[in-house]
């Protein structure tokens, strides 16, 4: 990933923070035909080694999970909020007019060896976990056993578990931190209260957070 220095976000508690917000990841892997890319949620377990691993699972027929059975290197992308910044916004364009409309996101990449799990305990322990991480946040959450047992057990038979222990992670926190002061003053503005959308609110509180890092 092009990185900019004043874009980086090596903070791993921040980069682990937006994967458990943002849990759906673009699994990217590749063939011989080229490369292959499914939008898949996954759990992550922040404690496994020094950077922590990711599990997941894909349908049995999706035939991604062949493709790195043998412990394929892959890359998983996760996006978190986005935003569009118009130049009417920059108090630069007031004083000399020399400046471009830009886009303002937050990511994380990782990379790392997958390994396929085609064992039934593993996946029951990844699909409950992955649902408390979704439902825990509701006041009467739904739970896996809420369901007949030979249902879920003929569900799990449709599906194969797929772990990533992360190798490389990578979090670039594009915030409107190569504008000046009064610049970033006039997004946040301009994201806050023109826009005004629950995605624009979350990127004027990052470039207040963040922006002003040089």
């Amino acid at each position: 990933m092009y990185q900019p220095p004043h874009f980086r976000m090596d903070d791993r508690e921040t980069q682990h923070a937006l994967i458990r917000e943002n849990p759906l990841g673009l699994l990217i892997s590749a063939v011989p035909e080229g490369p292959v890319a499914n939008a898949i949620p996954f759990h992550l377990d922040p404690g496994f080694g020094e950077k922590g691993r990711l599990q997941a699972h894909v349908a049995r027929a999706n035939p991604q999970w062949r493709a790195i059975r043998d412990g394929a290197s892959v890359l998983v992308v996760f996006q978190g909020v986005d935003a569009y910044v118009t130049p009417a916004w920059y108090e630069t364009k007031r004083e000399t007019g020399k400046v471009v409309p830009t886009w303002n996101y937050a990511m994380v990449q990782v990379r790392g060896p997958a390994t396929v799990i085609e064992d039934a305990a593993w996946l029951r322990t990844q699909i409950e976990a992955l649902t408390r991480g979704q439902e825990d946040r509701r006041a009467e959450p739904w739970a896996v056993g809420d369901a007949p047992e030979d249902f879920i057990a003929s569900q799990i038979k449709g599906i194969i578990g797929i772990e990533i222990e992360i190798a490389a992670i990578e979090g670039k926190w594009k915030v409107s931190q190569n504008r000046n002061a009064a610049d970033r003053r006039g997004v946040i503005d301009g994201l806050s209260q023109e826009r005004a959308t629950p995605d624009a609110l979350a990127m004027a509180a990052l470039v207040e957070r963040y922006g002003h890092k040089e």
